[in-house]
């Protein structure tokens, strides 16, 4: 069971945050040294391990573990950001009710810079699945089309159901991590794009009668993460887009040409559902050509 949970917390890190296959690697040697160590300690009191009563103090003892096993600081700093990075997953996903990893101090870790598209290659992308006339490349249609317009993150994306996008008042609704309920407004294409796929596309692609998610895949069943990222690549690939695109590209791409648009840092926040505005923040690092423009154009002594 702990291992499904960590499977779990990598296949987020692969399809929604889009780390690279190293990356991923990296994550899945740090925290096989947690299972191996919660495994050990349940094995002392003859139980069968699992996270909800590992704890704190499991969590500080595996900590202790490590420094005495003569690491070296920057790795026993990488090991305890990947615990507190997972253990902060399964309370997102509601698989724990609270963070054993609170309060205890992390590394700081610089933020790269997240990759965005440009809009004439988001245009590229978005111009992709209507190359087909399938009922699987309408949908995707939408999909690409609603993610880009709302910044949404795809696991909310492919939680939605049939009613959350209100097409005749043009937004949606989704539940973002702690299960906060957001109103991101769409622009009309989007909107139109989203209906003409629930009026016309979804009816040929659902099966089961009382089945409620929006987006299906062939089978009549909620679409997965995964199964969007897999036909996310296809489309990147076709658009010849260069490096590593994921659902997240996405995300990164709509904040920053909001924010190269003129929308404020504070509205950028509520769209994304950012709890903190310093999350938000990595994101004027990649307007500041825009604001250099700004400035040059409005400050009276620069002319």
């Amino acid at each position: 069971m702990i291992n499904e949970e960590i499977e779990s917390f990598l296949n987020y890190l692969t399809v929604e945050k889009g780390y690279s296959d190293n990356t991923v690697m990296a994550y899945r040697n740090d925290l096989f040294d947690l299972v191996k160590y919660a495994e050990a300690e349940a094995a002392k009191i003859n139980t069968m391990p699992n996270w909800e009563s590992f704890g704190r103090q499991g969590v500080l003892g595996y900590i202790l573990q490590l420094k005495e096993r003569n690491y070296a600081a920057t790795t026993v700093a990488r090991k305890v950001a990947a615990t507190k990075s997972f253990f902060s997953f399964m309370v997102a996903e509601s698989k724990l009710r609270d963070n054993p990893t609170d309060n205890i101090g992390s590394p700081h870790i610089g933020k790269s810079l997240p990759k965005t598209l440009s809009i004439s290659q988001i245009r590229q992308l978005l111009d992709q699945p209507a190359q087909q006339d399938t009922l699987e490349a309408k949908r995707d249609k939408a999909m690409l089309e609603l993610l880009y317009a709302s910044g949404m993150r795809v696991s909310e994306l492919v939680a939605l159901n049939v009613g959350d996008v209100n097409t005749s008042e043009n937004f949606v609704k989704c539940f973002g991590k702690g299960n906060k309920e957001r109103l991101i407004p769409i622009y009309e294409r989007a909107s139109r794009t989203v209906g003409e796929y629930t009026n016309e596309t979804r009816p040929k692609l659902v099966r089961a009668k009382g089945e409620n998610a929006l987006f299906l895949n062939p089978r009549g069943e909620r679409l997965t993460r995964q199964g969007f990222w897999q036909k996310l690549k296809e489309y990147a690939k076709a658009a010849h887009l260069e490096g590593k695109i994921s659902p997240h590209t996405l995300r990164h791409s709509f904040a920053t040409h909001m924010l190269s648009g003129g929308a404020n840092l504070r509205s950028v926040q509520e769209l994304l559902g950012h709890a903190n505005i310093s999350t938000t923040q990595v994101y004027t690092h990649l307007t500041s050509d825009q604001i250099r423009q700004t400035y040059e154009k409005s400050h009276p002594r620069a002319k």
